[in-house]
C-alpha cells in the first residue's frame, strides 16, 4: 500500500533557480527549465518544453513518471508561481494552460484549453506490470505475449476511460516501486495500448477538450508507490477519501437496517418454481440464511406471497428494472420499456443530426436522464414507476446500467445534456431511490457511482474480447426461452481458452475494486455469469468470491435447486460469517505468496479477516490445491473451503 500522505507537505518550485518565499503570485516569470515538487515519497520534476516527468525518492532512486515527451506543445511560456504549492505556465500555439500543484502527497497537473482540441498525453510505461481496473483488476507483465501478441492483446487497443474501466486509472510497478496515475476527469479521455521500444506494453492516454462535451479541462495525478499490484487502488481510495466521495456499507446499514441483509448473502436471479412461495422455503430449508432474489418484470413477476416468504426467511427481494430504454407501447417486447403518455419517442436522445439514438439490442430508443429530470418535479414519471415495482412488497431495487459508464451526449433541443450531465442526473435519481428505503444495486457500477449504490452486478467480472460475440451465438450460449429456464443465462458453457484465461486465470486477477470500494458496496459478477453458467471455471470463481469477500451470483430456477441446492448452501454457509464479519471493511492488504503467482492471501479490515487461497494443483504450507483457507480474528484454526468436494 502507499505509504500515509502527509498533508503538511514541503514544496520546491524551481527552475533553474529557485524560487523564493518573498516571490509575488503571478508575478515571478522564469525560464522554463523544471518545475520541481515534493510529493509523499520524494520528488517530482517536469519539464514544461514536453510535460515529461521524473521522480526522486527518497531513496536516491530517480525514474520515469512519463515513458516519452509530448512533441507537439509548441514553446511554453514563462514558468509562474500562481500561489505557494503550485506552479502555472501556458502553451500558446495550443491554447492551453497548465497548472501543477501537490495534491495530499500527489503530484498533480491540470491543462485547461481555450478552444477545442486534443492532446496525447501521458505516456506511460515500465519493464514490470501494468495495473488495469477492467472489471475487478488485472496484474498485466508488460511483456507477457498472451497481452502483447496474442488472441486477447491489449496492443492497438483503446479503452475510454470513464466507459471501460471500473475506477479512472491504471498504474505500473517494478519491484518494491510504482506510479499510481489517477485520472478525475474521466469523461473526455481514453487509453491506448502499445508496445514501447523494448517490446513492454505502454500507454498512451489522451483528453478531447471540447467545449460542448464540457471537457475542456483535464487533471492527471502520480503518486509514487510501494509497487503492490493494488496501489494504485488504495491511491484512488484516499483520493474519494479526501474528497468525501467514498460511500460506507456502515452508513448505508444506519440509514436503511435492510441493507444489512446483504452482509453474507449469495445473489440470485428466480425463474419458474424458484420465484414461489414454495421454491423459497425450499431454499431456506437447505440452510441458506442469506440471499439477494431479484426477478424480471415479465407477464409473470414475483407475486406478494414469494416476496412475503423471501422477506420472512431474512433474504432481500426485488426487481430488475432500467430507465434507459423506450419502445412504442404498441409493439413493445419488455414491460420495462413502456412509459405512459409520449415519454416515446419524446424523452430519446437525439445524436447531433437529430435521430433518435437506438436502443439497446437496437431496440427503440435510449432515454434521456436530462428529461426525465425535467418532468420528474411535475410529473413523478420514476418516482410513480418506483412505487408500481415494489407493490408487491419488494424491498430491493436492481437498476440496469444506471451506475455504467456507457453515458450519453444528448442534442434535442427540449433536453439538451453533456455526458457529465448524465452521469450527474442517474446519480440523482439512484440517491432517491436509496432514499426511499430501497436497498439499491444497479450494473456494473463505477466508482462515481459508490455512494448511491449498495451493491452491484458486474464489476467483479473483467469482461474480455470475444465475450459478447460468444454470447451472440444463440447456438453456443443459450436463448431467450424457454421462458422459464432461459437458456442465455441456464445452458451451461465452456469458455474458449483464451477467455478463460483473460477472465479467470489467478496470475493475472487482482483486487483494484475491493481495494478501492470494499466496504462501500457489495460487488458481484454479471448477472447473465451465474456460478453455474461455467461449469469449468467453478473453483476458480468460488476461490475469487471468497478471498476478495464478494458474493457468488446465481441463476435459480426448479431443476436447478435440485441439482446444486446443496452446493449453493455450502458456499453461502461458508461465505457468510466472513462477509458478515468484514463485509463493511476495507481490504488493507493483498500479496502473491508464491511465485507462480498461485497462492494470494488477502487482509480485511487490518486482521479482521484474513484468507489464503491456492490456485494451482499442489499442497503449498499445507493448504491443499484448488481450496481456500479463511481466519477471523479470535480463530483458533482456519476455515477451510474445497469447492470441488461440493459438486
Amino acid at each position: 500500500m502507499p505509504a500515509k500522505r502527509t498533508l503538511a507537505l514541503a514544496l520546491a518550485v524551481a527552475t533553474t533557480a529557485t524560487l523564493t518565499a518573498a516571490a509575488t503570485p503571478e508575478a515571478t516569470p522564469a525560464r522554463p527549465h523544471g518545475v520541481t515538487l515534493a510529493v509523499d515519497g520524494g520528488t517530482a520534476r517536469i519539464d514544461p518544453a514536453t510535460l515529461a516527468i521524473s521522480a526522486r525518492g527518497d531513496d536516491g532512486r530517480t525514474r520515469r513518471l512519463t515513458a516519452s515527451a509530448a512533441t507537439d506543445l509548441g514553446d511554453p511560456g514563462p514558468v509562474r508561481r500562481a500561489a505557494r504549492d503550485r506552479a502555472r505556465w501556458t502553451y500558446p500555439e495550443r491554447g492551453l494552460t497548465a497548472t501543477a500543484y501537490t495534491d495530499h502527497g500527489r503530484l498533480a497537473l491540470t491543462l485547461t484549453a481555450t478552444r477545442d482540441t486534443k492532446l496525447r498525453w501521458p505516456v506511460t510505461g515500465t519493464k514490470g506490470s501494468l495495473q488495469l481496473p477492467r472489471g475487478e483488476g488485472l496484474d498485466v507483465p508488460t511483456a507477457d505475449p498472451f497481452w502483447t501478441s496474442g488472441e486477447q492483446r491489449l496492443t492497438g487497443t483503446t479503452v475510454d476511460v470513464s466507459a471501460d474501466l471500473t475506477l479512472p486509472l491504471w498504474g505500473y510497478s517494478a519491484g518494491r516501486h510504482g506510479v499510481s496515475y489517477l485520472i478525475p476527469t474521466d469523461i473526455g479521455t481514453s487509453l491506448t495500448f502499445g508496445k514501447g521500444p523494448d517490446g513492454h506494453l505502454r500507454t498512451t492516454a489522451a483528453h478531447t477538450f471540447d467545449k460542448g462535451e464540457g471537457t475542456r479541462a483535464y487533471t492527471v495525478t502520480f503518486a509514487l508507490t510501494d509497487g503492490t499490484p493494488v496501489a494504485p487502488a488504495a491511491d484512488y481510495r484516499a483520493y474519494l477519501s479526501e474528497r468525501g466521495r467514498l460511500g460506507s456499507l456502515k452508513e448505508k446499514i444506519r440509514r436503511n437496517p435492510a441493507t444489512k441483509r446483504l452482509l453474507g448473502a449469495a445473489h440470485a436471479y428466480v425463474w419458474g418454481q424458484a420465484r414461489t412461495p414454495a421454491g423459497i422455503r425450499r431454499l431456506r430449508a437447505l440452510g441458506v440464511d442469506g440471499m439477494w432474489l431479484g426477478y424480471d418484470a415479465g407477464p409473470d413477476p414475483m407475486g406478494k406471497e414469494a416476496v412475503a416468504a423471501a422477506r420472512k426467511a431474512g433474504y432481500l427481494v426485488g426487481p430488475y428494472d432500467t430507465f434507459a430504454n423506450g419502445q412504442d407501447p404498441k409493439t413493445a417486447d419488455s414491460p420495462t420499456s413502456v412509459w405512459p403518455g409520449r415519454v416515446y419517442p419524446d424523452f430519446c436522445v437525439r445524436d447531433a443530426d437529430g435521430r433518435p439514438r437506438t436502443g439497446f439490442g437496437g431496440r427503440g430508443c435510449y432515454l434521456s436522464s436530462a428529461a426525465f429530470e425535467r418532468a420528474e418535479p411535475t410529473r413523478h414519471l420514476l418516482a410513480h414507476r418506483t412505487r408500481a415495482m415494489v407493490q408487491n412488497g419488494a424491498d430491493s431495487y436492481f437498476l440496469d446500467v444506471d451506475a455504467t459508464g456507457e453515458l450519453f451526449r444528448d442534442h434535442a433541443a427540449a433536453h439538451p445534456m453533456t455526458k457529465a450531465g448524465d452521469r450527474a442526473h442517474r446519480l440523482a435519481r439512484m440517491r432517491r431511490i436509496a432514499g426511499s428505503g430501497l436497498v439499491l444495486g444497479s450494473e456494473s457500477a463505477q466508482a462515481w457511482a459508490n455512494e448511491a449504490v449498495a451493491f452491484d452486478h458486474g464489476s467483479a467480472t473483467p469482461v474480455a474480447d470475444g465475450l459478447w460475440a460468444l454470447q451472440k451465438d444463440r447456438e453456443k450460449w443459450g436463448g431467450y426461452y424457454p421462458e422459464a429456464a432461459p437458456g442465455v443465462f441456464f445452458k451451461p458453457v465452456r469458455l474458449p481458452a483464451s477467455l478463460s484465461k483473460a477472465m479467470y486465470d489467478p496470475r493475472y486477477r487482482v483486487p483494484l475494486y475491493g481495494t478501492a470500494l470494499h466496504g462501500a458496496t457489495v460487488s458481484a459478477e454479471r448477472w447473465e455469469l451465474s456460478y453455474e453458467k461455467l461449469p469449468a471455471e467453478k473453483t476458480r470463481r468460488a476461490l475469487l468470491a471468497m478471498l476478495y469477500d464478494r458474493p457468488l451470483n446465481h441463476v435459480l430456477d426448479g431443476p436447478t435447486l435440485a441439482r446444486h441446492g446443496r452446493e449453493i448452501a455450502a458456499l453461502q454457509k461458508y461465505f457468510a460469517p466472513l462477509h458478515r464479519a468484514a463485509g463493511t471493511e476495507r481490504l488493507t492488504s493483498f500479496r502473491f505468496l508464491s511465485e507462480d503467482r498461485r497462492v494470494q492471501r488477502t487482509v480485511f479490515g487490518g486482521g479482521r479477516l484474513t484468507v489464503t487461497a491456492n490456485f494451482g494443483t499442489a499442497a503449498r504450507d499445507g493448504l491443499p490445491g484448488g481450496c481456500v483457507d479463511a481466519r477471523l480474528r479470535g480463530d483458533d484454526r482456519p476455515r477451510r473451503l474445497c469447492p470441488a468436494d461440493l459438486r
